[in-house]
């Protein structure tokens, strides 16, 4: 028990500075898109569902949820769901981004071309946050499993997608 108390307390230290309370406003980030002189800002997405998740090519879990990802992606794209998936890897190493990139219809950035720091520090691998389409909170990335999968996608995604 003493454990998962520490861990909770180093968690919400590592987001110090931003308030990424459940049902808050999302802070807004904005990233430059891969090989794009697009910007992708959060504000501006207002009316979607946001997927915002942090990678990196050496991250074996990382690479192993994408086709997760991109499965629901393909299905529930008209609903208005977006994925923004930001490589966390050195810009040195955008070949190997592009290589991944290339496999999904989502959207990329490098961490190098982001302004995330309202998402706190990132300590951890694959992390990802998802946003509801008023621009709200519903995931934060740095508590419960890092790991983004099928059930919760359903669980907690699907309910937000026909939400006004």
């Amino acid at each position: 028990m003493k454990f998962l108390m520490l861990l909770a307390a180093f968690a919400s230290s590592c987001a110090m500075g931003a308030d990424l309370s459940l049902g808050a406003p999302a802070p807004d980030i904005a990233a430059r898109l891969l090989d794009s002189p697009e910007v992708f800002r959060l504000s501006q997405n207002r009316g979607h569902t946001i997927i915002v998740n942090l990678w990196a090519t050496w991250c074996a879990p990382c690479k192993a949820e994408m086709p997760a990802i991109q499965a629901y992606l393909d299905k529930h794209r008209s609903q208005g769901l977006e994925v923004l998936a930001i490589s966390m890897d050195e810009a040195s190493d955008a070949a190997a981004v592009r290589q991944v990139a290339q496999q999904y219809s989502f959207k990329f950035a490098l961490r190098a071309d982001a302004d995330i720091k309202g998402l706190g520090r990132i300590w951890r691998l694959p992390t990802t946050f998802v946003i509801d389409k008023n621009g709200v909170l519903r995931k934060n990335g740095h508590l419960g499993d890092a790991e983004i999968g099928n059930s919760e996608l359903d669980s907690l995604v699907t309910p937000l997608l026909s939400t006004p």
